[in-house]
C-alpha cells in the first residue's frame, strides 16, 4: 500500500473542500501557481466560469473565460490540480444554463451577466 498517494490524496480533498460553490455564470479568480526554471509566481485568472465537468473530483474541470485586449482567452483548469493556489469568487451571476457557450458570440455590453444580489436576512433575537 502507497501511502504517500494515500496522504496526497486526503491532502487534496481537503484543499478542494475550501474551494467556493462556484457554477456557471459566476466570475472567479483564480491563483495558478507557475514554475519557470527554478523560480515560482502566482498568476491570477479573473474570468466568468462557463462550464463546469465531469462527476467525481478526480476528473472534474472548470472552464474560465475572460477577454484580455479584445480576445477572448479561456483556460480549462483540473479542480484537483497541486498548481491551484487558491479560488475566490467575486460576483455570483444568474444564468439559466449549465454551460454558456453562447458568451463566445456576445462582445461588449451584451456580454455581461446579470448579478444575483446578496441579500443579508437579520435574525430576530
Amino acid at each position: 500500500m502507497d501511502y504517500i498517494k494515500l496522504v496526497e490524496q486526503s491532502f487534496a480533498n481537503e484543499k478542494v473542500a475550501s474551494y467556493p460553490d462556484f457554477k456557471a455564470g459566476d466570475t472567479i479568480t483564480v491563483s495558478y501557481r507557475i514554475k519557470e526554471g527554478d523560480k515560482e509566481r502566482l498568476q491570477k485568472f479573473k474570468g466568468v466560469v462557463i462550464q463546469l465537468r465531469g462527476a467525481t473530483p478526480q476528473t472534474k474541470t472548470f472552464t474560465v473565460r475572460k477577454v484580455s485586449n479584445g480576445i477572448g482567452v479561456e483556460r480549462i483548469f483540473p479542480i484537483q490540480s497541486p498548481f491551484i493556489d487558491e479560488i475566490e469568487l467575486n460576483k455570483v451571476g444568474m444564468v439559466r444554463r449549465a454551460r454558456i457557450f453562447y458568451l463566445r458570440n456576445l462582445s461588449g455590453k451584451k456580454a455581461r451577466i446579470k448579478e444575483k444580489k446578496m441579500s443579508v436576512k437579520k435574525t430576530e433575537e
